[in-house]
């Protein structure tokens, strides 16, 4: 990443930090912009954050968030050297699903980060995530398990850590297997995407 492209990541954070484009603007303690190397090869992206995350300021720092940290360094990774990010910048109120108007408002700022941070590997973690980068109406448990070429990048989808966190320990061998892909991917992966790849389709 440039200077230059750091400093619109940087703006892109500000504006983010005042957006009023939905009303999770009014029910928010702290957005959630992003957290991570601004350079990094593997973007993770969740759905939106919680309690936590809300007071905090930073994606997955619950309980979820230190499964997260876990299983990335089972692929050899600190939390440092990946992007974190979610769908939803600001947090629903008592958790809800993000609704389909939230997304719409919120989504160009998760399109302008993956054209700026410019991953060779995006993995998503849940349903919402999925959904919104491949355009599959199809549930995460058909989806996952499988790398697919996405935007001269490469996108695996992985169920949500919090999911994984009530279901057991099938659903953990699940989203090791998967995580264990995303760092295949990063070594095979040839990188060729375009620095200025297409910031109005990138999600379809």
């Amino acid at each position: 990443m440039s200077g230059e492209q750091a400093g619109e990541l940087a703006e892109l954070g500000a504006e983010a930090a005042v957006c009023t484009l939905c009303p999770l603007a009014e029910t928010r303690t702290k957005v959630v912009f992003g957290v991570g190397d601004p350079a990094a090869d593997l973007m993770l992206v969740g759905e939106a954050p919680g309690y936590h995350e809300d007071q905090q300021g930073e994606p997955f720092v619950g309980a979820a968030g230190k499964l997260l940290d876990r299983l990335l360094g089972e692929i050899g990774f600190k939390r440092s050297q990946v992007y974190i990010a979610n769908v939803l910048k600001c947090r629903p109120p008592n958790n809800r699903d993000p609704l389909p108007a939230e997304i719409d408002a919120c989504s160009p700022y998760l399109r302008r980060q993956l054209v700026l941070i410019d991953p060779r590997v995006v993995l998503t973690l849940g349903n919402f995530a999925t959904r919104l980068l491949l355009k599959r109406d199809v549930g995460i448990s058909r989806l996952r398990g499988q790398v697919y070429p996405w935007w001269n990048r490469y996108l695996v989808p992985t169920l949500h850590p919090a999911a994984v966190l009530r279901g057991g320990a099938g659903l953990m061998e699940q989203i090791r297997a998967d995580f264990a892909l995303a760092k295949q991917a990063l070594v095979e992966a040839t990188k060729v995407a375009d620095p200025a790849a297409e910031q109005l389709g990138l999600f379809g």
